[in-house]
């Protein structure tokens, strides 16, 4: 019988699933039991590997989303940000967490005395701070001492190794600058620290005078570094180069781990980080969601997978099912929103929509899918439009109608309202809760929660306090009860939707809770003027799950509504399940 295929049997749980991690005990030629560290990967032909699977190297991932991400524009991480940050990356399983510079602001001296008390799982916290000041010793410098004060396990210290800026920046000798980077590293290592020297603009400095960057890796070398980083600190390194330089600096330092930290002002900021990774470097510094100064760090979330599951390296020990789920908790804490289209964990990341795509990924998933999703946390979606088929269809409403078939009656009336909704203006692929209830109110699996008898609104302007004002009213009928309110809001649609919600939380107080988190409005037909249809997509959330609705027409207004009631429906018959 011929041996089945290895994704054959990671499928029937002979081995582990793909991007985990396993060791396993081997014995060499000596007859010595030893370790040996590898990694699953899925079927060949679904990936461009990039490393042997039989020569996994462990790596050193170093999160610097709380120290480096933290100067990009528009974030702001309060302390409970930050602890609450450090827990999710711990949790992940990153190897070092850059929590902040204890000598630039009294917020992170507090976050690092808050800090003290966690009790890490997998990752070590490293205070970040600069070489000495010129002029004084290690011993008188306040920044110094400072990352004493932290009192974290790790250290990491950067240095100039760009001799511009070292003469025109610092205003210091090139000899001075070497001896900095000597004293301040011992300083660390004498005091039991593992210290990680970080070489800031060290490609430009190769390229401006290669014999002085290396001299500064030597001198951090020589103060006791554990490891030397490699900083392309104005991201516009191309990838060619980074190669080429990091292959040289790690034969130049045999035995020394080698970092990288990629700044993206060229959009290469992923690909330089695992060329370098493929160069020899064994330690990589990034972000999550890539945020940093000006155009952003390496993206951590897209590195990671890639090395893992792609090249064969071991990253984060076990899986990745956690990436999607720690990257979006992130994002969340420092306001941002996940681009749909990031790679892996974005939502359209595995979202299919035109009927060839959707009939091959059912058939064969990676005829269209370059990992499962499953990998790292996310999962397929099929999008509705008009150029759907009845396999998409299908595939869509599994969980609402599992006893259709693609010859049912109600197939083809859902693929013929769908297709008739769309050229009146809807859109489904962005309002899937619309959709599911357009879907049931078809078979026959939809009783309304409540009965609209009458609402209007209308604005005055200008109000009393000088501001547009609307109010609203609202009747509507439960189970027979009569319910009649208003509300004024800052607009008609925001004074419709207090009153509407007013009304229905006298008998269903579970809407409480529920409020819009996003609202757009698109003109369908632009040369309709003001008579043109609109299209209004509303997001809801609960606090603890979010849903999208939709809603066309030539009045604004009555679109808005029909999402609101669709939105309220919707969570009412979640309710309903829960129950």
């Amino acid at each position: 019988m011929a041996a089945r295929s290895r994704g054959a049997r990671w499928r029937k749980g002979k081995i582990a699933p793909p991007g985990k991690i396993a060791e396993t005990m081997k014995r060499d030629r000596r007859n010595r039991v030893r370790a040996e560290t590898r990694i699953c990967l899925p079927p060949r032909h679904s990936l461009c590997v990039l490393k042997s699977e039989t020569a996994v190297q462990k790596l050193e991932v170093f999160d610097t989303t709380l120290r480096d991400g933290a100067q990009a524009e528009g974030i702001s991480f309060s302390v409970c940000d930050k602890l609450a940050i450090v827990k999710a990356l711990d949790d992940f399983g990153v190897r070092y967490i850059e929590a902040g510079n204890p000598g630039s602001n009294p917020k992170d001296m507090e976050f690092f005395a808050a800090a003290s008390e966690l009790r890490l799982k997998n990752a070590k916290l490293t205070a970040f701070g600069s070489t000495r000041r010129k002029g004084i010793s290690v011993e008188d410098d306040s920044n110094v001492r400072s990352l004493l004060v932290a009192n974290t396990p790790c250290v990491t210290i950067f240095g100039k190794s760009w001799d511009l800026h070292v003469t025109e920046v610092l205003s210091t000798t090139l000899d001075e600058n070497l001896r900095a980077v000597r004293d301040t590293v011992r300083f660390f290592k004498d005091r039991g620290k593992e210290l990680i020297f970080d070489a800031e603009h060290f490609f430009d400095g190769w390229r401006n005078n290669r014999k002085y960057a290396l001299d500064v890796l030597s001198a951090a070398e020589a103060g006791g570094a554990d490891a030397l980083v490699l900083c392309d600190t104005n991201g516009g390194t191309p990838p060619f180069q980074v190669y080429e330089i990091v292959s040289e600096v790690c034969a130049a330092y045999p035995g020394m781990r080698i970092g990288i930290h990629c700044h993206n002002d060229m959009g290469c900021a992923v690909a330089n980080s695992m060329l370098a990774v493929k160069a020899g470097a064994t330690h990589i510094q990034g972000t999550f969601t890539g945020i940093g100064e000006r155009c952003g760090n390496a993206d951590l979330g897209t590195i990671i997978p890639n090395l893992q599951l792609k090249g064969g390296y071991a990253c984060i020990d076990g899986g990745l099912e956690k990436l999607s789920e720690t990257e979006i908790k992130i994002a969340e804490i420092a306001n941002l929103t996940v681009p749909k289209s990031k790679p892996y964990i974005g939502e359209s990341a595995f979202a299919h929509k035109g009927g060839m795509h959707i009939d091959g990924v059912d058939k064969i998933s990676h005829s269209f899918e370059h990992v499962d999703p499953s990998l790292v946390g996310n999962k397929r979606r099929f999008l509705l439009s008009e150029v759907s088929g009845k396999r998409a269809v299908l595939l869509k409403i599994a969980d609402i109608a599992p006893e259709l078939t693609k010859d049912s009656q109600e197939t083809a009336r859902i693929l013929d309202k769908l297709k008739e909704l769309e050229h009146a203006g809807y859109q489904f692929e962005a309002a899937d809760a619309s959709f599911e209830l357009l879907v049931k109110k078809i078979i026959g699996k939809f009783t309304p929660h409540f009965d609209l008898n009458m609402y209007k609104a209308s604005s005055e302007s200008p109000a009393p306090d000088g501001e547009m004002s609307s109010n609203a009213m609202i009747k509507i009928k439960v189970d027979g009860n009569a319910e009649t309110t208003a509300a004024v809001g800052n607009g008609p649609v925001n004074a419709l939707d207090l009153a509407l919600r007013r009304a229905l939380c006298v008998f269903y107080p579970e809407l409480v809770d529920v409020h819009l988190v996003d609202y757009k409005v698109r003109v369908l037909e632009t040369g309709g003027a003001t008579g043109s249809r609109v299209r209004v997509l509303i997001e809801s959330t609960d606090g603890q799950q979010k849903w999208t609705t939709v809603g066309v027409s030539t009045d604004i207004i009555e679109a808005s509504f029909i999402a609101l009631v669709d939105s309220l429906e919707y969570r009412l018959c979640l309710s309903a399940l829960e129950w």
